[in-house]
Formats: C-alpha cells, sequence, structure tokens
C-alpha cells in the first residue's frame, strides 16, 4: 500500500467534506399570524445540502439550564417542506426528528407552527401582546450540523417595534441576527414586542434590561444597583467575559425563577414588588445568582454539560456547584454591594442549613445523587413524598459552598477562599477549552487550600452526614446554636392544604414526613383529617391543643376519610425533630476567627 497517497487521499476526503459542511446555509425568519392564539409561524431555509436523498431536522427535547425532558416537539404542527417551488415528502421518523426527501436538490424550505403558550423562564411564551422565544423549544437543526451558523430574521407582529436578544446583530438588516452554531442559537432567548428598555455599563460591558409586564420599578435605582452586581462577581473571576449582556424580565402579578444563557438571562419578577424592601432584595438576588452563571456553568462547567446532546439526558454528579454554589455566592455578593448586612448574612446561610437538616430526604440523598438524578427530581416533577426521598442540589449545594469556603479559609489563615478556586477553574476551563471532572475540582479544592478534602467529600458531596454547623462558623468566631435540642416536643408530622369551597372547606393532608407519627400510623396523602381524638381538624394539625397538649409517645385516634370510607387510626406522636438556629457573635473570638470572619464575609 503506499503510504503517502492513502494519507493524500484521506486529506481530501476531509477537505472536501468540510467544504461541503462550509457551503451549507441555515435561515430562519420567525413571523406572528395569530399571537393572540399563541402561535409564532417558522421558516427555515436550508442550502448546499451535500446529500441528495433527504435532510433530518430536529427539535430539541430540552433546554440547557433546565433539566427536564420538555419534549419541545409536542408543539410543532403543519410541519411540511417545498424544493424549486415544489412540495415534496416528508415523514416523522421520531418522536422530535423530520425527514425532508429533497428530491436531489440541494435546497428545501420548510414550514412549521409553534404553540407557545407556558409561562415561564424556559418555555416560549406568545400573546397578543409580546413574544417571548426560548430557542430550543422554536428553532430546529439539521441532523449532524449542530456546529453549522445560521441566521434569524423576526418579523415582529403589527404594533410590535422591538427584539432584545443576546445574538449579534446584522449590519444593515433589521431585528436580523446570526448564530455562530446552534450552541449558541439555543443559548440566546428573545423577547419580541413593546417592552421597556434601559442600559447601564458596568466592569467594561454594556448591559441592556428590557421589562416586559410594566412594574413599579426604578429605572434609575436599578442602574446603579445592578451594576454593583456586575462590578462584584466580576472581580471574583478577574473579567468579564462578554461585550455586551441583555436581562429579560417577565413582570406578572406574581413571578420568580430565571434560566442562564451564555450573554443573557430571562427573570422571572412581580411587578409591583420593586417599591418593597424585600421585593427589590428579592429581585437583586435572583439578579446576582443568575449572572454569576455567566462565569459559574457557562464556562465554568462540568464537563458533561456541553457540547449538549439535544436529543438525551445529559447527566452530571457536579450540579450542586454549578447550581448550589450560584446559590451560595449571591448572599456574598449582596452583602459585599451593601444590600445586607453581616447578620442577615449569616442568618441567610444557617437558614439554608435548616432547610437541609429539616429535610427527611437529605438523610438518605447526597448532593451527588441529587444532581445525577436531576432529571428526575420532585422539583420539576413535584411529588407529595419528594422531601422523603431527595435533597435539592441547590440548597445541598449552598451548604456546601459555605462550609468549603469556611474550611478553606480556616486551613489557609485567611490567604485564599473559595473565591479562588472558582476564579481557578474558571480559568482552567478556559485554557483547556473543556469542562472539569469532580476529580479536578476536588483537586483544586485540595491545592487552594493546601489540605485533604477526602472526608470532607465522603461526608457532604458523595455521603448523607449531619451538617457539623457549629464547627464551621466557630471558624469565623460564631456560635450556632439549635435552639430546639433537647426539648421533647410531640409531633405528628403530616402537613395539610384546605380544599376550599365544600362546607366551610376539608383539612387533607398534602403530605407525610418519613419516620414520624403519622408515617407509622398510617396517615396517607389525600386523606381527609374529620378529627383527633374527636376534636374536629384544623389545618394547622401540629398546632392543635390536642396535640400540643399532648407528651411524646401519647396516642391520638385520628378519624379520616379515605376513598368515601370512614377509618380510624392510632398515631404514636414522636419528638419533634426539627431544627431552630441561633447565632450570636463570639465577644471573646481569636485573631485567627476574625481573620476568617473578614475574609469569609469580605467587608
Amino acid at each position: 500500500m503506499n503510504i503517502k497517497k492513502s494519507i493524500l487521499g484521506i486529506v481530501v476526503l476531509l477537505s472536501i467534506t468540510m467544504a461541503a459542511k462550509s457551503q451549507v446555509k441555515i435561515g430562519f425568519e420567525v413571523s406572528f399570524k395569530e399571537p393572540q392564539a399563541h402561535y409564532a409561524e417558522v421558516e427555515m431555509n436550508i442550502s448546499g445540502i451535500a446529500t441528495k436523498t433527504h435532510v433530518d431536522v430536529k427539535m430539541p427535547v430540552w433546554t440547557p439550564g433546565s433539566y427536564l425532558v420538555r419534549e419541545f416537539a409536542k408543539s410543532v404542527e403543519s410541519f411540511g417542506a417545498t424544493s424549486n417551488g415544489k412540495a415534496v415528502k416528508v415523514e416523522k421518523v421520531n418522536k422530535n426528528t423530520w425527514r425532508v426527501f429533497n428530491a436531489k436538490t440541494n435546497a428545501v424550505k420548510i414550514n412549521y407552527r409553534v404553540y407557545a403558550f407556558e409561562i415561564s423562564v424556559r418555555t416560549a411564551f406568545i400573546d397578543a401582546s409580546h413574544a417571548f422565544l426560548s430557542p430550543a423549544s422554536i428553532f430546529m437543526y439539521p441532523a449532524g450540523m449542530i456546529k453549522t451558523p445560521s441566521t434569524v430574521k423576526i418579523v415582529p407582529f403589527t404594533g410590535w417595534d422591538k427584539v432584545s436578544t443576546g445574538l449579534e446583530p446584522i449590519a444593515g438588516q433589521k431585528f436580523t441576527y446570526t448564530a455562530s452554531d446552534f450552541d449558541i442559537l439555543f443559548d440566546s432567548p428573545m423577547e419580541v414586542g413593546t417592552q421597556d428598555i434601559f442600559e447601564f455599563n458596568a466592569a467594561g460591558v454594556r448591559h441592556e434590561v428590557a421589562m416586559y409586564g410594566g412594574g413599579n420599578y426604578d429605572k434609575e435605582r436599578l442602574k446603579v444597583d445592578m451594576a454593583k452586581i456586575v462590578e462584584q462577581e466580576t472581580a471574583i473571576f478577574g473579567e468579564n467575559p462578554n461585550k455586551h449582556y441583555t436581562f429579560i424580565v417577565h413582570n406578572y402579578a406574581q413571578g420568580g425563577g430565571g434560566l442562564e444563557h451564555l450573554n443573557s438571562t430571562v427573570l422571572g419578577a412581580s411587578r409591583n414588588a420593586y417599591s418593597s424592601e424585600r421585593g427589590y432584595q428579592g429581585f437583586l438576588g435572583l439578579v446576582a445568582h443568575e449572572y454569576f452563571h455567566l462565569w459559574n456553568v457557562k464556562r465554568l462547567r462540568p464537563i458533561a454539560l456541553g457540547p449538549f446532546d439535544y436529543d438525551n439526558e445529559n447527566y452530571t454528579t457536579n450540579l450542586w456547584i454549578a447550581e448550589g454554589f450560584t446559590s451560595y455566592y449571591p448572599i456574598k455578593v449582596m452583602l459585599r454591594a451593601g444590600f445586607t448586612n453581616p447578620e442577615g448574612f449569616v442568618n441567610s446561610n444557617l437558614g439554608t442549613i435548616g432547610t437541609v437538616m429539616n429535610t427527611p430526604g437529605s438523610k438518605i440523598n447526597s448532593a451527588a445523587e441529587s444532581s445525577f438524578n436531576a432529571w428526575i427530581n420532585p422539583a420539576y416533577r413535584p411529588s407529595e413524598n419528594g422531601n422523603n426521598t431527595f435533597i435539592s442540589y441547590y440548597t445541598k449545594g449552598q451548604v456546601i459552598g459555605n462550609l468549603m469556603d469556611l474550611e478553606i479559609i480556616n486551613a489557609t489563615k485567611g490567604a485564599k477562599s473559595l473565591d479562588d478556586v472558582m476564579k481557578a477553574m474558571y480559568l482552567q476551563c478556559k485554557t483547556l477549552k473543556r469542562g472539569y471532572t469532580d476529580a479536578e475540582f476536588k483537586a483544586m479544592v485540595e491545592k487552594i487550600s493546601g489540605i485533604s478534602f477526602t472526608s470532607f467529600w465522603d461526608k457532604y458531596v458523595t455521603g448523607t452526614v449531619p451538617v457539623e454547623y457549629a464547627k464551621y462558623f466557630a471558624y469565623a468566631g460564631i456560635d450556632v446554636v439549635n435552639e430546639n435540642e433537647g426539648k421533647s416536643v410531640p409531633f405528628f408530622g403530616a402537613s395539610t392544604g384546605r380544599m376550599a369551597g365544600v362546607s366551610g372547606g376539608k383539612v387533607i393532608i398534602g403530605s407525610v414526613s418519613r419516620s414520624s407519627g403519622a408515617w407509622n400510623g398510617g396517615v396517607n396523602v389525600n386523606d381527609e383529617i374529620v378529627s383527633i381524638d374527636d376534636v374536629p381538624a384544623e389545618a394547622s394539625i401540629e398546632r392543635m391543643a390536642v396535640i400540643t397538649n399532648k407528651k411524646v409517645g401519647d396516642v391520638v385516634k385520628v378519624s379520616i376519610i379515605r376513598d368515601g370510607l370512614k377509618k380510624d387510626l392510632n398515631v404514636i406522636l414522636t419528638t419533634n425533630e426539627i431544627v431552630r438556629f441561633k447565632a450570636a457573635l463570639n465577644e471573646s473570638a481569636t485573631p485567627q476567627q476574625l481573620v476568617v470572619r473578614k475574609k469569609w464575609m469580605g467587608i
């Protein structure tokens, strides 16, 4: 065999293949013929197709940042295609793939409609007032061409005059944008309508804020305060990787939540909450959380989260870092930016520790397991038994971040903190052009701290050991006690909801806590509680006198109705093990503890 000729042949073949791919052009046009009925009309043009038989186009089944298979293809209808002006055969080959037979031509035009009527930061929503396009639920991609560039032209409905997005605009073409590949396109939401837009500059970056839905926000105040958050977070990593950034804010009567993107975010807010201190602080905290994702997740990311598989779940055991640390850092940033005080900072962190310790699922579900099982977690698929089987990687990860921060600061006598780990891992991902493994993250923590974190990992990352809160807060000269420790308070162990409208309302069981009296006594979710020891039931069962006047170990008779049949159950009251923390600054704190405290709080 002539090796030189073989190598030359491979090079020529690769060159031809790359040239064929480079000739492919993909363009979208999105219009709104019936926005009041919640539809987007999508036209997709593909030219330069190498194969002359067919091309497969696919709709993602999920959107990055929201770990649930949402089956976006379910909202697609009227799919059809033409080539050279003539209709061509199309065939659906699986749940999210359409095959277009291109009749030996190299170009096809595809048209389809998308129904968009789910209000959230991660799903498309269209009505007569605006269109929010969550790209993974709007745009299809040709199979095998994720890395192909595309253009998007938006044709706003009558009366709409603005488009807000992180995509790069094409000069001279109104409302037309370009994406270097489909990962970028799917990571660039679009707000189309008459949104109120204002801008501010921070960390050398232009920021656009697009407000939909009105509200009592103060633009000038937001410009100043949002800039403070941007500056504080940029300082942690040493650089801001964007030239421009877009906040899309949806203001509803009751709104919340956020979803991060590469150079933008979508936030849900309550339109009339900005005037209250609590509401305003809540919004700034949400800004801090989603903006921190600009680094943590979007660039400093677990290795499994990119390149993405848009057909299937993408599993990682590291969402406790990706989301949990991003829940921890806003508390630090809000303190450093002057929006809260040290007392609020301490109590916020302790509150999250309490949430973890008071969740029965924390005793059987580790942070790593919770991350891996994100795709079936009760946060996205509510379950009446979720608290007994699952702990949120947000809350457990926030606690781990807190403990790890204090451990690093204490070990280095205030020279280093978790900030140094985050910056170093960000630069490592940037240099290697890939995400990190769990082992690499642990190795960096140990390098920065100078101590082993194997025991820490075994306890808190892969294990379910109760949080040693007193030990870690003592590093910073903060005394923490559980006010319920040692108390013998009777506990029924079931929470209730009230079904209004039937004889003044029925007391219905909503959840039962693992190993409680209700659990052991056979009380079920959806049981109607008629009475306890012949006393008519109240919505707050734990506060009923018939419970509070008993002792641990006492038996109460619980009369229920289940499936239309009355039953009597005997419930033995257990001990209430709910923790309730109280913290105090140690007036006799050592110099080392004061150093740790100052470094931890950053003020």
